[in-house]
């Protein structure tokens, strides 16, 4: 049986050049979506390497439908919290729809207050080839940027839905260009999203900076799960790409009846659980007895 030894090295933080030496050395990279201080934390503490707060957060934290209409102060207050949690991880945060495409000085506001309110380290932005001036007009303040190509959720409805991308040679061809041209606008990484697995292989083979897959098969540097999907908080939600690793609704929602049922019958607060202060029970301004002259 084999162990994992956990060296110093890897209890420093986490940073953009330990991430690419961890190409370097062909170590997988492990990177969870998280939107509060409490799973951040334990993210951190499990030694999760990457922690990315998502404009999923549209979806499974407010009930949307999609991403779109995340907006940008939603985001900051998210990853401040996300912030909190988080000693080694390196925090990285979505840019949501419509902060960077109207113009490259836009998208360098936007994500300059990611990191200058929210704490953020990096940025993760969708789209390709399209945005290789804005990408480099927001390094150029010396801020990290993350790819995502594929399945980018915000183009939801130039796609017709949530659909795997690159499944025909015109499709594939565009996110190898895509991907190269990501890196050489200076990302630090790229998530690949909903992609064939051979695809995301050539892509990673082709590039020096590591890909984070999800749904993009076992070749990636990296993968990124949504740390719900990873619980199975959603029975309702469980994606071909997502393995669950317990089933957290289950241990929830028993627990939530078995609050309830404790409630009704008045089992709950035992006398364990209930605070008393026997010493002044006998004082007359406490009592709810009128008191009557004789």
């Amino acid at each position: 049986m084999s162990s994992i030894i956990i060296s110093d090295e890897n209890q420093k933080p986490v940073t953009v050049r330990s991430i690419q030496d961890f190409k370097t050395r062909k170590e997988k990279i492990t990177m969870l979506t998280a939107y509060d201080f409490m799973f951040a934390k334990l993210a951190d503490q499990a030694g999760i390497e990457m922690v990315l707060v998502g404009d999923s957060l549209g979806m499974v934290i407010q009930g949307h439908h999609d991403t779109l209409g995340v907006t940008i102060e939603q985001m900051i207050y998210h990853t401040q919290a996300v912030k909190r949690g988080l000693k080694r991880a390196f925090l990285i945060s979505d840019m949501p729809f419509l902060s960077f495409q109207n113009s490259k000085e836009h998208a360098l506001e936007n994500a300059g207050r990611l990191i200058k309110e929210g704490g953020a380290q990096a940025v993760k932005l969708e789209g390709g080839n399209e945005f290789f001036e804005t990408i480099q007009y927001i390094r150029r303040a010396s801020i990290p940027v993350m790819g995502h190509l594929g399945l980018t959720p915000q183009s939801i409805h130039d796609f017709g839905g949530f659909i795997a991308q690159g499944k025909n040679y015109a499709q594939a061809k565009k996110l190898l260009e895509d991907a190269k041209s990501l890196e050489e606008a200076g990302c630090f990484s790229i998530v690949l999203e909903s992609i064939p697995e051979e695809l995301a292989e050539e892509i990673t083979n082709n590039l020096h900076i590591p890909t984070i897959g999800i749904g993009a098969g076992s070749f990636c540097d990296g993968q990124v799960l949504v740390c719900y999907d990873l619980l199975h908080l959603n029975a309702d939600f469980l994606p071909k790409f997502v393995k669950p690793y317990t089933h957290l609704h289950q241990v929830v929602l028993s627990a939530y009846k078995t609050f309830v049922s404790e409630v009704k019958q008045g089992i709950f607060p035992s006398e364990e659980h209930r605070i008393s202060l026997p010493h002044i029970l006998n004082d007359d301004r406490l009592s709810s007895k009128k008191k009557t002259n004789g």
